[in-house]
């Protein structure tokens, strides 16, 4: 991208928004080469619109739909063209709770990122902290990976590690891994936004 322009993000999250918190801070401060331009939540009074309104950033409500885990096909339609509306490059899953399915990804491919609290592939779906912590894993963190068809089986990215506490709680645990998304994500963002990202397959390269 020229050095000059910002990269247009779409966030869409379901809960507090502290990833999006750091995304935003990091494009407020021109630590990343972006700006977020829209904020979307399937839930009415979620923290991450208040956040969007803390920010001065649009934040929107659009219903999800009929289903409990992913957008139905009126709403998908609505959120594709409210991000299109706003001029949105890529979009960013900052704690989304829906599975985002064909058309969707169609209307922005290898343009939709998420992260994970967990090394993937190890430890997908829900909880992903306590999944390791109860498994007796060692070694543990966050993964950054383009959306796919499947559930946190895209193309990775990024990675950090966050060793596992002999004295850890599931909530002590994700702490220390939500201390590492909010340093992983932004700079994955800023590396796209420079064009520093290369995908071939399921390989990714270019990412520090």
């Amino acid at each position: 991208m020229n050095e000059c322009r910002k990269l247009r993000l779409g966030v869409l999250g379901s809960g507090k928004g502290s990833n999006f918190a750091a995304i935003a801070q990091a494009c407020i401060s021109s630590k990343i080469q972006a700006e977020v331009a829209i904020v979307i939540s399937d839930v009415p009074n979620a923290g991450i619109l208040s956040l969007a309104r803390e920010f001065k950033i649009p934040g929107l409500y659009i219903a999800p739909g009929q289903f409990k885990t992913k957008l139905d096909e009126k709403a998908e339609q609505l959120y594709i063209s409210t991000l299109k509306q706003h001029g949105v490059e890529l979009v960013v899953l900052a704690g989304f709770m829906r599975i985002l399915k064909k058309n969707f990804l169609d209307a922005f491919p290898m343009r939709v990122i998420n992260i994970h609290p967990s090394l993937l592939p190890s430890f997908p779906g829900l909880n992903a902290w306590e999944q390791a912590l109860n498994y007796g894993v060692k070694v543990t963190g966050c993964t950054v990976h383009f959306v796919d068809h499947g559930v946190d089986t895209g193309p990775i990215i990024a990675q950090e590690t966050v060793r596992v506490l002999d004295d850890d709680t599931p909530e002590s645990l994700h702490v220390r891994i939500q201390t590492k998304e909010h340093e992983i994500y932004p700079r994955v963002i800023d590396m796209i936004a420079k064009g520093l990202i290369r995908v071939e397959g399921r390989r990714v390269f270019g990412a520090t």
